[in-house]
C-alpha cells in the first residue's frame, strides 16, 4: 500500500473504527467481522445512513454488504456522483463502492425502516443474519449435540458448543430476532403447524431442524429452486435421502466457494466447528428462505 494510503487507513480506523455497528451476539467479536464485496451487482442501488454511520449496497432490493463510513447528514436529494466524494470510508471500501456502482445508481438516504432492521442497529436484517452467521466462525463453538436446560426468552447453550441449528438461532439472533421464543410462542399460538411437537418445551423445540421448518415456512420468505443465494439467506439440507426431509441448515456466506457458489456458514457434525462449506456443491436442498 502506498505510504499516504496506509496513512489514511490508518487514521481512519482510529478515529471511526471498522468494526460495525451491531447490536447483537457476542459483541467481543464485533471486530473480527468483515463483508465482502460482491463480484458482481446487475442493479446497484444505496443506502447513506447518517445516523448510524453505514452505507448499504444493495442489488434492485437485495442487500449485498455494508460498510462503516461517516455519512453527511444533507445528502438528501444528492446523486451518486455528488454522495461519493462527501462519504468518509476505508480505501478499500471506497474502492469496491467505485466499482460496484455508476453515477446513475439510485440513493437512498437515511436509516432502514424497522420492517428491515428489527433491532435498530441500521444493518438491515439480512445482512445481520450474516453478520451474526460470521461471529461464530470467529467463535468456534464445537459440534456438541445434548439437551441443555436454558433460561427463557433469550436462552442459548454455551457458546462453546452447538449444533447446526444453534448457528441459524445464533445468527438470527443477531438481528433480533429470537428463534427460542418466536417458536416456542408460534407451537403454543399454532399447534396444528407443529405435529412433529409432542411436548412443548422452550430448551429444545427450536433447537430441532424439523421444529424450525415450519417456522420459516409461516415466517419467512419461502424461495422457488433455482432463485439465486444471497448472503444471509437460510438453507435446509438433506443429508440423508433415505430419509424425509430435512435434516441440517445453515446460513449463505458472502464467500464464494470454490465450486464458484456461495459458502454456507454452519455446524456439520460431531468433531466439527462452527466453518464455512462449499454444501451447495454436494448436498441436496430442500428448502430455501429469506427474511423478508
Amino acid at each position: 500500500m502506498h505510504a499516504l494510503a496506509l496513512v489514511v487507513a490508518l487514521t481512519f480506523s482510529a478515529e471511526l473504527g471498522l468494526a460495525l455497528p451491531d447490536r447483537g451476539i457476542f459483541p467481543d467479536l464485533d471486530g473480527t467481522v468483515t463483508l465482502a464485496p460482491p463480484a458482481t451487482v446487475a442493479a446497484p442501488r444505496l443506502r447513506a445512513d447518517a445516523q448510524h454511520g453505514l452505507v448499504t449496497l444493495y442489488d434492485g432490493d437485495d442487500p449485498l454488504t455494508v460498510w462503516r463510513a461517516r455519512v453527511p447528514a444533507d445528502l438528501r436529494g444528492a446523486t451518486r456522483a455528488e454522495v461519493l466524494p462527501r462519504l468518509e470510508l476505508a480505501p478499500a471500501a471506497l474502492a469496491a463502492l467505485r466499482a460496484a456502482t455508476t453515477d446513475a445508481t439510485p440513493v437512498v438516504v437515511g436509516a432502514p425502516p424497522r420492517r428491515e432492521d428489527r433491532d435498530g442497529d441500521g444493518i438491515v436484517d439480512r445482512l445481520d443474519i450474516l453478520v451474526g452467521a460470521k461471529k461464530l466462525l470467529a467463535n468456534g463453538a464445537k459440534y456438541i449435540e445434548r439437551y441443555v436446560s436454558i433460561s427463557y426468552p433469550g436462552g442459548d447453550v454455551p457458546r462453546s458448543e452447538g449444533v447446526c441449528s444453534d448457528t441459524v438461532i445464533r445468527a438470527l439472533r443477531n438481528a433480533g430476532i429470537d428463534l427460542q421464543k418466536e417458536v416456542h410462542v408460534d407451537i403454543l399460538a399454532a399447534p396444528k403447524a407443529y405435529p412433529m411437537v409432542e411436548k412443548v418445551d422452550a430448551s429444545i423445540n427450536h433447537r430441532r431442524v424439523k421444529t424450525l421448518l415450519p417456522w420459516f415456512q409461516r415466517h419467512f420468505a419461502t424461495l422457488p429452486k433455482g432463485t439465486p443465494y444471497r448472503p444471509g439467506d437460510v438453507v435446509f439440507f438433506d443429508t440423508f435421502p433415505s430419509k424425509s426431509g430435512p435434516d441440517h441448515l445453515g446460513v449463505v456466506s458472502d464467500r464464494a466457494a470454490p465450486s464458484g457458489q456461495l459458502f454456507v456458514i454452519n455446524n456439520w457434525t460431531d468433531g466439527a466447528t462452527d466453518a464455512e462449506m462449499d454444501l451447495f456443491s454436494f448436498v441436496p436442498v430442500t428448502h430455501h428462505f429469506r427474511a423478508r
